[in-house]
């Protein structure tokens, strides 16, 4: 889903200054979202030279980290404050359980078992079965 939407907003122009400003600045006027919350998205708005390129860097970093299995469970854990947090920002403005399943499964997968059974974090748990791989 992370590379899938990287892909898709770089195609929109939303990793741009003026692209994410503008998409911020409609989940602030016709969003449902706390005011406290609004202030923070205004903040990422008035800094969107900044804050664009780095949840482009964050799609597409939590997206390959997941797919290849590397460092599954604390990437799982940051995709669902990010999710949880894109969840927010959208309320009133999107159906209610477009980003609710995939918070819930991102929180499923940080305190599961994943990356114990395949992907990267698996096999260097096996290559090195007395290191200390608190991720796996």
């Amino acid at each position: 889903m992370f590379v899938w939407v990287f892909f898709e907003n770089l195609g929109k122009g939303l990793y741009t200054a003026a692209g994410y400003s503008g998409l911020i600045q409609y989940y602030i006027q016709h969003g449902h979202s706390p005011a406290a919350w609004k202030a923070v998205m205004a903040q990422a708005a008035g800094h969107a030279a900044m804050a664009a390129p780095m949840q482009a860097l964050t799609e597409i970093s939590l997206g390959v980290l997941l797919v290849i299995g590397l460092l599954t469970r604390p990437a799982a854990f940051v995709a669902f404050l990010y999710l949880g947090s894109l969840w927010i920002s959208e309320w009133g403005t999107a159906w209610i359980w477009e980003l609710l399943v995939p918070v819930l499964a991102s929180l499923g997968l940080s305190i599961g078992s994943a990356g114990r059974g395949w992907g990267v974090d698996a096999w260097l748990a096996q290559r090195w079965p007395n290191a200390p791989w608190w991720l796996v």
